[in-house]
């Protein structure tokens, strides 16, 4: 975005890294979304630096450049080391770059904070940034996630407080078979052991205002039922706060994977839905995807929501 101190333009805007497009992007996006009156919420992937794992290409103000010693390689990902205080403090101060200077409506984090597969190695951070003297490296990478959340929530409503906070986890929090306050689901990864996301400690202590599950499976789903995860997240944020959205998804009708091979699937859902006063609404992965029509998806979701 314009100006920034901290990171650098974008390299899909003009195809190199740092280059001023001439134009600010988001402020064109956010003046065309309130003159439709929609909101505007910016979406980030916090600790994500760069997706071809080398720093060739980026520009000179790049974190990974400018801080090397914040970065590990993960596979093809460089990713920021959320276990270094002052890394989460440069996450956060670009982030409040544009809380402060756009007219934004929300901030949204995706579900990545630790990667979801292969090695990460942060032995040498948890020996020296280990404050709380946490002895499992799990729960300590869970309270790293934990200060992020808290302190940026702090941050966004301290500088603007009517600015919503929302983040959209892996929509299993935990199976049964970890925990038996869980779902009753048999899902490969889960938001709190594979990426160390604590949502529920999130909701409970009301650091954010909205939750969005991606609970990207269809209903009667073996290892990870629609309904069942429906249901357990509705059940979480009942005293709460924090409202639940949840996040569809679209982009599977059509292929192979049990119970998309028709767009009726996602309207089986929104009517599941109203079954829970508890869901505030829906997000759809993606709009391109929606785009797409597949199999007269925009004709059944216009009669849905007439």
């Amino acid at each position: 975005h314009d100006d920034s101190n901290l990171v650098p333009w974008s390299k899909y805007l003009t195809n190199t890294q740092g280059k001023n497009p001439g134009y600010d992007p988001m402020k064109f996006m956010i003046s065309e979304s309130h003159k439709r009156g929609m909101e505007f919420h910016a979406w980030f992937n916090p600790f994500r630096a760069n997706s071809t794992g080398t720093t060739s290409g980026l520009a000179a103000n790049h974190v990974a450049n400018q801080h090397p010693d914040w970065i590990v390689k993960n596979g093809s990902q460089l990713y920021i080391n959320p276990g270094i205080p002052a890394a989460r403090q440069h996450v956060i101060d670009a982030i409040m770059e544009v809380v402060d200077g756009y007219d934004i409506d929300g901030v949204h984090l995706d579900d990545y904070f630790y990667p979801y597969s292969g090695t990460f190695d942060d032995d040498a951070t948890f020996k020296a940034y280990n404050a709380n003297n946490i002895s499992n490296k799990g729960d300590w990478r869970r309270d790293n996630v934990n200060s992020f959340v808290r302190d940026l929530g702090k941050s966004i409503h301290a500088s603007k407080s009517k600015v919503q906070f929302g983040i959209s986890p892996f929509g299993v929090w935990r199976n049964k078979s970890q925990d038996l306050t869980g779902s009753d689901t048999k899902a490969g990864v889960t938001a709190y052991d594979t990426t160390f996301a604590d949502v529920r400690t999130w909701i409970n202590k009301g650091w954010i205002d909205y939750v969005a599950p991606q609970i990207y499976w269809s209903i009667g789903f073996p290892a990870a039922g629609y309904d069942k995860l429906v249901a357990w997240w509705s059940n979480e944020v009942k005293n709460s706060d924090v409202k639940l959205y949840i996040g569809h998804s679209p982009y599977k009708i059509g292929t192979p994977e049990k119970g998309w091979q028709s767009a009726e699937e996602l309207i089986k859902q929104l009517k599941l839905n109203e079954n829970y006063n508890q869901i505030k609404g829906d997000i759809y992965f993606s709009a391109q995807h929606l785009r797409k029509n597949p199999y007269g998806l925009i004709q059944l979701l216009q009669n849905y929501y007439q």
